[in-house]
């Protein structure tokens, strides 16, 4: 795994956290969230959201790059989750670290995202997406 990826991982990996936990701690401000939705179950959406995020690494690092890089890209793409909040409410009804937990996870998920394509599309070019490689 090059380490642009790698940093991109820890990026979106810390980032989800903190949206998770803020989300988790200010759950009764965050606006129009679903009645049911407890503390317990921010956190338990985020352990579910970080094992795709495991197993992909864990995919990479073992030299299967294809399932490893698609894994890591849905880890990615569960950061635009996030963008769920503006739909419940406007972006007016949250607060500026609430905007900040939110838009720092669909960054670095996007950035995730973009850069599992690179790596891809590199193993693509190089011949080992298909095929286990050496990890590295």
């Amino acid at each position: 795994m090059n380490k642009g990826l790698l940093y991109a991982l820890l990026a979106y990996a810390s980032a989800s956290l903190f949206h998770h936990v803020h989300n988790a701690t200010f759950l009764a401000a965050y606006p129009n969230m679903p009645p049911g939705l407890s503390m317990l179950g921010v956190y338990a959406a985020w352990g579910a959201v970080t094992a795709v995020g495991v197993i992909g690494y864990a995919l990479v690092r073992m030299g299967y790059g294809g399932p490893g890089l698609l894994l890591l890209a849905v880890y990615g793409g569960c950061g635009l989750d996030g963008l769920a909040h503006y739909v419940v409410a406007e972006f007016s009804a949250h607060s500026l670290l609430m905007h900040l937990s939110i838009l720092s996870e669909v960054v670095t998920g996007l950035l995730l995202i973009a850069l599992c394509i690179r790596a891809a599309l590199h193993a693509k070019k190089a011949g080992t997406f298909d095929r286990p490689v050496q990890p590295g």
